[in-house]
């Protein structure tokens, strides 16, 4: 784990993560605002990952929407600002190459983080900047490559949009496609 300095955009998310966290649950920053934030690049949206379900966190929130309940995910407005929390989650059956069959809420942030697309993207970080890296994502900011979570092959068939993802931050970011990655990124 690596401590890094929080930016106003998480010190303003901040009090979401401690109500969860009152509320006797986990709940982290992921995605892509730990990424960008590690990047020094401007954050557009921060979204979090708890274990509370999806009824938990509509409970522990005075003010919510059910943005993507069946996937795990409700949206809270809270001090002005909204925020996208999702269950711990792991995802099965990709039938059309796009949208999972089937959605499990799990208890756990490293089963949850074994889901997502790339390794820059599979970073959480919790409450005092700690960030949560299994997959050596941090090594791969450093690399500037994109290189997918577990089996490539794996991910771009449960979800062929990963693939344009791929080099759209490609572009953006001025990364390298990891080579295994690019192989069935191609294929």
């Amino acid at each position: 784990m690596t401590n890094i300095r929080i930016t106003e955009v998480f010190t303003q998310a901040m009090p979401v993560l401690e109500k969860l966290e009152e509320a006797g649950f986990e709940a982290y920053f992921v995605g892509g605002c730990v990424r960008d934030l590690l990047l020094e690049r401007p954050i557009h949206d921060v979204d979090i990952a708890t274990s509370a379900y999806p009824e938990e966190v509509k409970e522990t929130f005075a003010k919510s929407i059910d943005t993507g309940i069946q996937h795990g995910t409700v949206t809270v407005l809270y001090g002005g600002s909204s925020y996208e929390i999702t269950t711990f989650r792991t995802e099965s059956g990709y039938q059309d190459f796009r949208r999972p069959d089937k959605v499990t809420f799990v208890q756990n942030l490293d089963e949850d983080l074994k889901r997502r697309d790339f390794t820059i993207n599979a970073l959480a970080m919790n409450r005092q900047g700690e960030i949560i890296d299994l997959f050596d994502g941090l090594g791969d900011l450093k690399r500037r490559v994109i290189k997918a979570v577990g089996v490539a092959e794996d991910r771009f068939h449960e979800d062929a949009l990963r693939m344009m993802r791929a080099v759209r931050f490609m572009s953006q970011l001025s990364f390298s496609l990891e080579e295994k990655t690019r192989q069935f990124s191609i294929s």
